[in-house]
């Protein structure tokens, strides 16, 4: 039976938007899935951003309240409209790489709050690693913290641009969703042919090793192109230093475990995490 679950990408006006919609259709490609882009109004964006209702006075208070309920209405308007056309962008983009008429989805509110009314429905998730929300400055957008939190679909996240990955970084660490992470990419065809690095970040006990080495197996049994390195150091720089160094274009791993994987991806360096890496990461549950 084939699963006809989505890949939803965010589209919003960031810079990383694009990105998001070229990860989505490079993924609904390999996966031979439907294509979904969704945009969100977050009302607190839109909102009117003063309450003026206890400050005017009492002879032209109902006067000007209906002028700021009708600018409200405008801006949501405004919103809605520039969000359709954020879609449509989105539609042609797809269109161009050869997956015409995806389907579009408008909805108001957090972004989180719509993924999960999305449910289960969700194969994959892309996301840019910061929102039109997030500012100028160095900081993921909030929206994806509390994404990578609370969504159960692998999600990934990508830099302003994309191209498909050829060379992919896989992080073990033995935990249950470690090897998750090996089950998935032994059966799915998104990290078919290409070549693949399964990294192991510290000096593992005699059940680490095993674990490892069974990891391994079970990839070249699947026919993965196959490197493996058991490296020193700290997580988060071991990782990135490896992906730099060995020119990997990908990097997966779990969103939980239960070594310092977890305490990566569960502390505050999940962000840190996510915002020094200079390619995408596929975070799987």
């Amino acid at each position: 039976m084939s699963d006809e679950r989505p890949i939803v990408a965010c589209i919003d006006g960031s810079g990383y938007a694009a990105a998001a919609c070229d990860a989505a259709v490079w993924a609904a490609t390999k996966l031979e899935a439907p294509l979904t882009f969704v945009n969100v109004i977050s009302r607190r964006k839109h909102a009117a951003s003063t309450d003026y209702s206890g400050q005017i006075g009492l002879g032209t208070r109902e006067h000007l309240l209906t002028e700021l309920a009708e600018l409200d209405a405008q801006r949501a308007r405004l919103a809605r409209d520039r969000g359709r056309d954020f879609l449509d962008s989105a539609s042609q983009r797809a269109a161009a790489a050869g997956r015409p008429e995806p389907a579009t989805c408008q909805r108001n509110g957090e972004l989180v709050d719509a993924l999960h009314y999305m449910g289960d429905d969700i194969r994959l998730l892309a996301i840019g690693k910061r929102g039109e929300s997030a500012g100028d400055d160095d900081h993921l957008g909030s929206n994806l913290e509390r994404v990578i939190r609370g969504v159960s679909c692998p999600i990934l996240v990508t830099n302003q641009s994309f191209a498909a990955p050829e060379r992919v970084l896989i992080a073990f660490d033995g935990s249950r969703t470690g090897q998750r992470v090996i089950e998935r990419a032994v059966a799915t065809p998104l990290l078919g042919q290409v070549e693949a690095h399964l990294v192991y970040v510290g000096q593992p006990n005699d059940k680490r090793r095993r674990q490892f080495d069974d990891a391994a197996e079970k990839l070249r049994a699947a026919g993965a192109q196959l490197t493996t390195a058991i490296i020193d150091g700290d997580v988060e720089p071991a990782l990135h230093d490896y992906q730099r160094k060995h020119d990997l274009d990908l990097m997966v791993m779990g969103a939980y475990g239960h070594t310092r994987i977890r305490e990566l991806l569960l502390g505050s360096t999940t962000t840190d995490m996510i915002r020094r890496a200079d390619v995408p990461l596929l975070i799987v549950r």
